[in-house]
């Protein structure tokens, strides 16, 4: 029963979310087209390129907003049988859309801001117009903050990407007082090459929000922190002596599922073990909303004195090769004289192959009568 009151927890935070998110990119849709509305009257009656620019801006964080919502309700479709991770993935898309929008109203601004520098035109601001702007700015700095602020408690990339895009053009319009400001009293018209510079700063943050969602998308290493916690978790449990071979899949955000080994004593029994690996599915998705799809287990010898101290010196001679992170999966059978274990050789080892053989060979001097099976291995949450 507690297992379905979880799954049903889970649901409702799943839903939550989806309307949390909805609600503000809502709120950023009314926002930013009003915005837009003044700031394109006033832009025509200055003839202010930067204002117009501006404008235009605010019409394609509408747009953005629009396809934060569109991208949320299509993630939230529940799994079906040709995607049975279900649609989670396709929220790095939209804020991969939000990306390039925000890479374009850049290059678009900065070619105008250009054409203007070569063809200057001189703007006629007046006390009301710039009034108006200055309360634009306050708006897109509160809207940004809000936008990124609610992103980042729902793990949101689309709206961490629109509130930073709300902020950047906050910039945009603060610099279009300044240049009034200069203008008015100097009479140096600086707006255009203050749009150009505006215009690079944001394209350089269109191609960082690209790069930061492809890598989503392509698969990034564990989250170390994620990893630790969830490892403590499953070796909370008394015959857990180990947890190792952790590996997380991604399927959007807050949607995670992966693999564990374990070792357990040589004394278990199928149901025993059975139960084991059950309890800790169930604790770790409570816990970390990480589903294990599948624990591997280890069996560990517990009942020869002779054996564990063998497993020492094994220990010994392969931590002795700095290289190494880890050694598990120890298993010795005297009879057979046969040992088996695994070998992780750092990601930063210059040559993993050589580390791992040659560790391999100092253990097999030590026991030449052995017969190894080792495995080299990587800890995919390496820090």
């Amino acid at each position: 029963m507690s297992g379905i009151y979880e799954m049903e927890k889970t649901n409702n935070s799943d839903s939550s979310r989806e309307k949390t998110i909805i609600r503000t990119s809502i709120i950023g849709i009314i926002a930013n087209v009003f915005l837009a509305a003044f700031k394109a009257v006033i832009g025509i009656m200055t003839h202010s390129i930067a204002i117009v620019l501006d404008a235009v801006n605010n019409i394609s964080d509408a747009g953005s907003s629009l396809i934060t919502i569109v991208g949320t309700k299509l993630a939230g479709k529940e799994p079906d049988k040709k995607h049975p991770f279900g649609y989670g993935r396709i929220e790095y898309l939209s804020a991969m859309i939000i990306s390039v929008i925000v890479l374009y109203a850049g290059i678009t601004s900065f070619v105008e801001s250009v054409k203007q520098i070569l063809h200057p035109e001189t703007p006629e601001y007046n006390t009301i117009s710039l009034i108006i702007v200055a309360v634009a700015v306050v708006v897109k700095v509160l809207l940004g903050r809000y936008v990124k602020s609610v992103g980042e408690k729902v793990n949101s990339d689309s709206l961490i990407n629109s509130g930073e895009d709300a902020t950047l053009d906050s910039i945009i319009s603060a610099s279009t007082l300044v240049a009034a400001g200069v203008f008015m009293i100097f009479h140096i018209s600086l707006e255009a090459w203050l749009g150009a510079i505006i215009s690079v700063v944001i394209i350089k943050s269109g191609i960082e929000m690209l790069q930061d969602t492809i890598s989503k998308i392509l698969g990034e290493q564990n989250d170390p922190e994620l990893a630790r916690e969830i490892k403590r978790t499953v070796t909370s449990f008394p015959d857990v002596q180990g947890a190792y071979d952790l590996v997380l899949n991604n399927y959007g955000p807050d949607a995670w599922n992966g693999s564990i080994h374990i070792e357990v004593p040589d004394t278990y029994t199928a149901d025993q073990l059975d139960l084991l690996i059950r309890k800790i599915q169930m604790a770790v998705y409570k816990k970390h909303r990480v589903a294990l799809t599948a624990i591997g287990v280890y069996s560990v010898n517990t009942r020869d004195a002779e054996v564990i101290e063998m497993k020492r010196r094994v220990r010994e001679i392969v931590f002795a090769h700095p290289d190494v992170k880890q050694i598990h999966g120890f298993y010795l059978v005297k009879e057979e004289k046969a040992m088996r274990f695994d070998i992780v050789v750092s990601l930063a080892a210059k040559d993993r192959r050589a580390v791992y053989k040659e560790a391999v060979a100092d253990v097999q001097k030590e026991f030449p009568d052995y017969t190894l099976h080792v495995a080299m291995d990587t800890d995919f949450a390496e820090e």
